[in-house]
C-alpha cells in the first residue's frame, strides 16, 4: 500500500502543477495581417464586383515618370469561367473608380477618374461599357467654353442617383494667377445610346470664403435720369404747342 501512495502522489502532484500551468499561459497577440500592398511596377488596384461571380479589378502600371502610364480591366466572370482585358493608355495617375449603369439597360459601366498636372490639376474620365459583346469605350466629353470658365482643376467625382457628379471650384481667371472665389460648379453626367450627357444641375453658387454672399455692384442710376429728361423735354413741348395755339 505505501508503494501505491507513493506512486500516486507524485502523479497528482504533477497534474495539478500542469493545470496551474495552464491558467499562467500569456495571451498570445495574433497579428492582423495588413493590406497588401501594390507591388511595383504596379501603381493602383481597385476591385469592383457588380454582381455575384462579376468582377472587374482595375489595376494602372510603370516605371519611371508618373506623368504617365497604362491601365487594365480585368474581367472575371468566374460563373462561365470567361476571362477578359481592356487595356489603355494613361495620362496623369488613376485616384478612383466608379462603377453605374447611368443608361439603365443592364450592362455596367466602369468610370476611371485620372488626375493629371501641367498648369491646372486637371482631371481625366476613362469610361467603358461591359456587355455580351465585350468592352465598348465611351468618349467623355470635355468642359464646354462656358463649363471650363474660371477652371483650375481639383476635381471631385461621385455617383448620385445612378449619374455621374463633377463639381469643382472656380478661380477668378484661368491662369497662374488666379485666386479661389469661394464658387464653385456642379455638372450631371448621363448615358444615352452610349453618349454621354451634361447638364448644370444649378447656378455657380454665390458664395465666398466666410460663407458671405457676394454683394454685386448697385446699378448707376442712368435709366432714371433719362426717364426724368425726358418728361422735361415732353413738358416744354407741350407748352410750345400752346402757345402756337394762342397765337
Amino acid at each position: 500500500m505505501d508503494l501505491k501512495y507513493c506512486i500516486l502522489i507524485p502523479a497528482v502532484c504533477l497534474i495539478l502543477a500542469s493545470c496551474g500551468n495552464d491558467d499562467k499561459k500569456p495571451a498570445v497577440n495574433h497579428a492582423v495581417a495588413d493590406k497588401p500592398a501594390v507591388m511595383p511596377p504596379f501603381r493602383f488596384h481597385k476591385a469592383i464586383e457588380v454582381s455575384p461571380g462579376q468582377t472587374y479589378d482595375v489595376v494602372s502600371w510603370g516605371r519611371g515618370s508618373t506623368a504617365a502610364g497604362a491601365f487594365a480591366i480585368l474581367h472575371s466572370d468566374s460563373s462561365a469561367i470567361k476571362y477578359t482585358t481592356t487595356t489603355g493608355d494613361l495620362d496623369g495617375t488613376i485616384t478612383d473608380v466608379f462603377n453605374a449603369d447611368m443608361d439603365t439597360d443592364g450592362n455596367p459601366e466602369i468610370l476611371i477618374q485620372s488626375k493629371g498636372k501641367d498648369t491646372v490639376n486637371y482631371a481625366k474620365i476613362y469610361a467603358f461599357e461591359f456587355g455580351d459583346n465585350g468592352a465598348n469605350k465611351l468618349d467623355f466629353p470635355k468642359l464646354s467654353n462656358s463649363q471650363k470658365k474660371g477652371y483650375r482643376g481639383n476635381d471631385n467625382f461621385y455617383i448620385k442617383e445612378g449619374k455621374l457628379i463633377r463639381e469643382f471650384p472656380i478661380y477668378s481667371s484661368n491662369d497662374s494667377t488666379a485666386k479661389p472665389t469661394g464658387a464653385k460648379r456642379q455638372l450631371e453626367y448621363g448615358l444615352r445610346s452610349n453618349d454621354f450627357t451634361v447638364k448644370q444641375l444649378s447656378k455657380d453658387s454665390t458664395e465666398v470664403n466666410g460663407n458671405k454672399p457676394v454683394v454685386s455692384d448697385q446699378p448707376k442710376q442712368t435709366s432714371s435720369k433719362k426717364s426724368t429728361s425726358t418728361k422735361k423735354r415732353t413738358q416744354t413741348e407741350t407748352k410750345k404747342k400752346k402757345r402756337r395755339r394762342r397765337g
